[in-house]
């Protein structure tokens, strides 16, 4: 895709997930956080949690991974942030949407946000990405700066 076929308005295709407690375990593993509130029904129980909480940075993972799949390879977050607003908990399906606010040049602005599937709660919002788009085969983004 190039910047020039993005438009403000623009819808990106939803990224659903169910997120499983092996998916967390691997996560906590691949970023060291061992939190026993990821992966313990037992620590949990006192706590009056209904399950493993999500590692928040899941979430981060999960909006890039819309944009990028949506742009392809040639594109490149130049800056991703977000809030919390609830828990999502182990086996909860989980629904990222987002919409192009702005184009400029190769940079391009999405707002998204996080819904569990379940019962419709905002788990995330709001949430901006910015990102560049340039080039694969150049080596070079929509600015004229070498690619990393």
């Amino acid at each position: 895709m190039t910047a020039a076929a993005v438009r403000a308005g623009d819808a990106l295709p939803e990224l659903v997930r169910r997120i499983e407690l092996a998916d967390m375990v691997a996560y906590a593993g691949a970023t060291w956080d061992w939190h026993r509130l990821h992966y313990d029904p037992a620590y949990l129980e006192p706590r009056k949690l209904p399950a493993p909480v999500v590692d928040g940075q899941v979430f981060g993972a999960l909006l890039a991974e819309q944009v990028q799949d949506w742009l392809g390879p040639s594109a490149r977050l130049r800056r991703l942030s977000f809030r919390f607003t609830n828990l999502v908990f182990a086996g909860e399906t989980v629904r990222c949407s987002g919409t192009v606010t702005a184009v400029d040049g190769g940079l391009i602005t999405v707002d998204q946000r996080v819904e569990v599937v379940e019962d419709g709660r905002v788990a995330v919002a709001p949430a901006t990405t910015e990102v560049e788009l340039g080039t694969v085969a150049s080596g070079t983004v929509a600015s004229g700066e070498a690619a990393p």
